[in-house]
């Protein structure tokens, strides 16, 4: 099945540029207000309405949705690491005419790099990460690929450097593939990664860290990729590791911060993209039954608390004296009854809930909802 159901993932790095803290030119250049301001002006009018930046009035939902309306399709995933500096700051003196504010981004991209071990390094080519303007800046070269895309008539949707290019069948993604490319390297100087490019289902492919599948009526289900799902495990064992030295209300903390952002940001997850977040709630309260456990101790005072918790004498010996390890106890009756999921509500963030909050059920007319 091919129509429009292909994704070429193209990647675009070149020379190592280095995250390190720059200089204090730099720094004063990343906290200039007037270049924050002046830019997004200078950005805003020349990108095309499918493209989307790093901006409060273009969020990831917007994309996603404009990807959604295409369907599937060519997948381009665009880092740009080796902008040419003075290519940049040409195509800047077109639009802007306050020499201050050019003579800050030059100080910017040409600022020393500090590197870990003391060593600075000049640099001729990228754009710092991590700064307000960086991403901007990005924008303004990439306006030139959002104009050829527009010119060639091809189906897009671009978040800052990610971008997705529909076509209809292999043949035709593999062609597009070939002529971006040389469209990349010759007119914006870029060197694209080949093994990071690649034509695929876009059901392969993430996007701002969803995955997209053609639902069964015909519609767009958006899941979470599989590089989510690994980061999210891996940031909740460094949340709740077995050998938590404070209390459970610091632990609690920690998560909900995390989760509340978490959840802000993937809540536009489909009704089936989001029937895996249940899973993740009931991993988090393992591992939180894991914490109490190891803070216990020794096994006669795990007894001894699980029946002030109210658990019965055999559950909770069970329990506590387990030949097995904290990690298979965490699970046992004595704890799931000490602890069961009620007891977490109002302490513990809860995935699937902040979901159905950020997406209540849709009624008919005339209907209400019945609280009991």
């Amino acid at each position: 099945m091919w129509g429009r159901e292909r994704a070429a993932d193209c990647r675009l790095t070149a020379a190592w540029r280095s995250p390190s803290m720059p200089l204090g030119p730099s720094r004063v250049c990343r906290q200039a207000g007037s270049c924050w301001r002046r830019a997004r002006r200078v950005d805003a009018p020349t990108r095309g309405c499918r493209a989307f930046a790093l901006r409060t009035d273009a969020a990831a939902g917007r994309s996603l949705s404009a990807s959604d309306s295409r369907g599937d399709g060519q997948y381009v995933e665009l880092l740009f690491d080796r902008v040419n500096h003075q290519r940049l700051l040409d195509r800047l003196r077109q639009s802007i005419t306050d020499t201050r504010m050019l003579v800050l981004i030059k100080q910017m991209l040409k600022a020393k790099v500090v590197l870990p071990d003391g060593t600075r390094v000049m640099t001729d080519e990228g754009t710092p990460q991590g700064g307000p303007l960086s991403p901007l800046l990005s924008n303004i070269v990439l306006d030139e690929l959002d104009s050829e895309l527009e010119r060639r008539g091809l189906h897009f949707v671009r978040y800052a450097d990610d971008c997705n290019i529909f076509v209809r069948s292999e043949r035709a993604g593999q062609r597009v593939m070939a002529s971006i490319r040389r469209f990349i390297k010759k007119r914006l100087r870029l060197e694209v990664n080949q093994e990071k490019s690649a034509v695929a289902q876009p059901d392969q492919r993430h996007f701002l860290g969803f995955r997209m599948c053609r639902a069964e009526e015909g519609g767009v289900e958006v899941h979470l990729s599989r590089r989510t799902k690994e980061r999210l495990d891996q940031k909740i064992r460094e949340l709740t590791p077995a050998t938590w030295g404070q209390s459970l209300t610091a632990c609690f903390e920690g998560l909900n911060q995390y989760l509340r952002g978490w959840s802000a940001y993937y809540r536009i997850c489909t009704e089936e993209g989001a029937q895996g977040f249940p899973r993740f709630d009931a991993h988090i309260r393992r591992r939180v039954r894991r914490i109490i456990i190891h803070q216990k101790k020794r096994s006669r005072h795990l007894f001894r608390h699980l029946l002030a918790r109210g658990v019965n004498r055999e559950a909770a010996a069970g329990t506590a004296y387990s030949r097995r390890g904290a990690w298979h106890r965490s699970n046992r009756p004595g704890m799931t009854r000490a602890y069961p999921n009620q007891w977490f509500v109002g302490k513990l963030v809860s995935l699937r809930s902040e979901w159905l909050r950020h997406n209540p059920p849709r009624l008919a007319s005339g209907q209400a909802l019945l609280f009991g």
